[in-house]
């Protein structure tokens, strides 16, 4: 018999139950579905960063064996270029305002300029090598620095949503009254993704409706986006991602071959794959932009912040205003009263940015936090002390209180786990052999964001007693569907183990793209709603019941557990669901829940926090960094499952010393291309590069993001993590870093 889990199954750290599954190879991946009849699309992209494709010669593709060649002079022109809108706001999603091979203009390197399909992947792979292309070439800018002299500053950024000046207070007149100053800019490089699985788009034609396979973090965002470039009903469109092999932003928004798939398909009349290659996806899927913020830090005698300037500057693309939102944490966290904050934009021969891992705040913290701590340097105070001291008991840009808070207690967890100590810090670093031991601490925050629409689940309780749930929503390695059964089974009192979840499917209820944070929170909010509206009606059968033994219960008495319906205040009374719905000849009892998202002028402030403490080696002569331990401890509200959410952090976490010691993507001027698109050169850290990690949770009760008080963690774990490293170095060495990633020169 199978043993019965102890109530409640939240919070407990049951295995993924896709586990099996990937590590025996039996889940399929979009590239590995198998469609009789596909032909294999393979793109070709343009080897100029700015310019006109003069003409395309694809006889020689054709002769190898290719099924057909587009390029702009043949392939149909989209219905509509859909606005630039976040995914998870539950519509159609592009990644950019541009839809390639609908002219003969060039803006990026590296932009499709031709697909190559095949009935084999390798005859296609070939023959896209065989295209060739005459231009008409024009100087590209990609490079920062390049641009500096062209910025701009559009009044709105980040889809038209946020305005590029924000401002309360009078920072000038605080910063003529310091006792304390920080000035420093901070440089980081662009970024890219680098998930495991390549991008990937399959489409299947059935008369007028379309099934489309893709790698994507949301199967509804896919829908609604191939829909309107396609001019059909998102009905006409069916989108099935049942494994999805990472994303970190790179598969949030819809990009041109997620389209290209199902266009071509309905052109061929045949399935259509459509499969990016490492390389293509530092072409394909955005990045994160190269980008200079500076910051002007200002502090009484006491310590009290009270004022920050905080200025960016960014390259965009040709087409979109777009920046990654890096000033907002860091000007709420420590209840600043004064302050300043733009962005202003280059555009360069760049696709748009977007989003990545911690998108905006894994920055803008940077830039903040080593400020703080020279700030601390300045006024000879402990940081952790300084911190605490300033951290803001109520959100400065409203004014309201926070929905839940647990910063405070998070710095006190991590410092005691890492054992920090004001007198060890200030006397200095401490060596070991050749090496310098350096402290580093960084504030962890990131805001809870909710859909702008209802979220929607399905639970069908069956005649045997188990459960099925299914949500149109997809796991791209954060768990979803193990958290799916936890919320469900403490819900309607059912076992673990006897709960199927279906998900990955836009037939299934609607759930909008899991970024930012929000799929834990509002998936989580969706099934439990489901599940509690189906326990109503099980409840009103059993008490309406004459056979049952609940018969005239008060529904509000009767409460679920272990398969069962029982009276609270008569524990003796019960009856299992298979009985009850057996005798009422039921095969089933199912509802669809649908939640509503709380509105964000609701009165509260709404971040979740962290912190984190780091320990550095660096070798002063070879200019080497190893990081030894990190040790942080986070307030994500409620903990669905523990495994997987120290999981969630412990990935945040390296990728944050990723971010400070390793990556960049370099830009080659000369033609606009990235110098190092391959894992071999885009530097990304490897088991020997990991440290020692401590991970701690603070629950914290939250009654307003949604019923269960599921804050989010999965951008948090990165937020802080990279200042922390850095400011660890700079303790070690007394050098204060200010590009990003830390390279050897700028140790020796």
């Amino acid at each position: 018999m199978t043993a019965t889990v102890p109530r409640p199954l939240i919070g407990r750290g049951f295995d993924r139950v896709d586990g099996r599954a990937k590590v025996t190879g039996a889940a399929h991946y979009t590239a590995e579905i198998p469609l009789p009849g596909v032909a294999h699309a393979v793109l070709v992209g343009a080897q100029i960063g700015s310019g006109t494709v003069l003409s395309i010669d694809t006889a020689a593709a054709m002769a190898a064996g290719a099924v057909a060649v587009f390029t702009h002079e043949n392939l149909p022109k989209v219905a509509a270029i859909p606005p630039l809108l976040p995914s998870g706001m539950g519509g159609a999603a592009p990644g950019q305002t541009f839809f390639p091979m609908q002219d003969n203009t060039i803006h990026y390197f590296g932009q499709p300029i031709a697909v190559v399909l095949a009935d084999t992947f390798e005859v296609a792979q070939y023959a896209a090598e065989l295209v060739t292309a005459d231009y008409e070439r024009r100087e590209p800018l990609i490079d920062l620095a390049d641009g500096r002299d062209d910025q701009y500053q559009p009044e709105r950024i980040f889809c038209d949503l946020v305005p590029s000046a924000q401002s309360r207070g009078d920072f000038a007149a605080a910063a003529k009254q310091a006792a304390h100053t920080i000035d420093a800019t901070f440089h980081f490089a662009a970024n890219h993704h680098n998930p495991i699985e390549c991008s990937a788009t399959a489409a299947v034609w059935d008369g007028d409706t379309v099934t489309v396979y893709d790698a994507t973090q949301g199967v509804t965002a896919t829908q609604a986006t191939v829909a309107a470039y396609l001019g059909i009903s998102p009905s006409n469109v069916r989108v099935i991602a049942h494994y999805v092999g990472g994303g970190f932003g790179a598969k949030a928004m819809i990009w041109p071959h997620v389209t290209l798939a199902p266009m071509l398909a309905r052109e061929l009349g045949r399935p259509v794959k459509v499969v990016l290659d490492r390389e293509q996806m530092f072409y394909g899927t955005g990045l994160r932009e190269e980008q200079e913020q500076h910051v002007t830090l200002v502090a009484d005698d006491a310590g009290t912040f009270t004022g920050l300037r905080h200025h960016k500057l960014s390259v965009t693309s040709p087409f979109d205003d777009w920046a990654e939102l890096s000033l907002g944490v860091a000007g709420q966290a420590y209840g600043i009263p004064n302050w300043d904050a733009q962005y202003k934009l280059i555009r360069g021969n760049t696709m748009t940015p977007t989003f990545m891992r911690g998108p905006g705040e894994a920055s803008g913290m940077v830039a903040m936090e080593c400020a703080v701590e020279a700030m601390a340097d300045q006024l000879g105070m402990d940081p952790m002390a300084l911190r605490l001291h300033n951290h803001a008991a109520i959100d400065p840009e409203s004014g309201h209180p926070w929905s839940s808070d647990g910063y405070v207690d998070c710095v006190n967890l991590a410092a005691e786990r890492f054992g920090w100590s004001a007198d060890a810090y200030r006397d200095g670093p401490r060596t070991d052999g050749n090496w310098l031991i350096g402290w580093g601490m960084g504030t962890a925050g990131y805001p809870v964001f909710t859909p702008g629409q209802p979220q929607r689940a399905h639970a069908r309780l069956l005649a045997d007693g188990s459960l099925i749930v299914q949500a149109g929503t997809q796991d791209f390695g954060t768990g979803v569907a193990t958290t799916m059964a936890q919320v469900a089974g403490d819900a309607l009192g059912i076992e673990f183990d006897r709960i199927r979840v279906d998900i990955g499917d836009t037939d299934y209820p609607n759930i909008a793209a899991a970024v930012g944070s929000m799929g834990a929170g509002m998936i989580s909010a969706a099934v439990h709603t489901a599940c509690t509206d189906l326990l109503a009606q099980v409840v009103s059968l059993a008490v309406e019941d004459a056979d049952s033994p609940l018969r005239g219960c008060a529904p509000s008495d009767i409460e679920c557990d272990a398969g069962a319906l029982r009276a609270r205040t008569n524990p003796a009374l019960r009856e299992d669901y298979s009985t009850l719905l057996q005798r009422n000849h039921l095969n089933d009892i199912e509802a669809i829940g649908t939640w509503q998202p709380p509105a964000q002028d609701e009165p509260y402030g709404r971040i979740s926090f962290g912190a984190l403490f780091a320990e550095v080696a660096v070798d002063p002569e070879l200019g080497l960094v190893r990081v030894r331990r990190m040790v942080g401890a986070y307030a994500p509200g409620r903990v669905l499952n523990a495994k997987l959410a120290r999981s969630q952090v412990l990935g945040g976490m390296n990728w944050g010393l990723s971010q400070a010691l390793m990556e960049a993507t370099l830009p080659d001027p000369r033609d606009g291309s990235w110098a190092n698109p391959s894992l071999l050169e885009y530097l990304l850290p490897v088991n020997a590069d990991a440290p020692e990690v401590d991970i701690s949770f603070v629950e914290v009760e939250d009654r307003v993001v949604n019923p269960l008080g599921v804050k989010g963690l999965g951008e948090l774990g990165m937020v802080g993590a990279a200042a922390a490293i850095l400011n660890a170095v700079s303790h070690a060495t007394g050098k204060r870093i200010r590009e990003i990633p830390v390279r050897i020169e700028h140790l020796i």
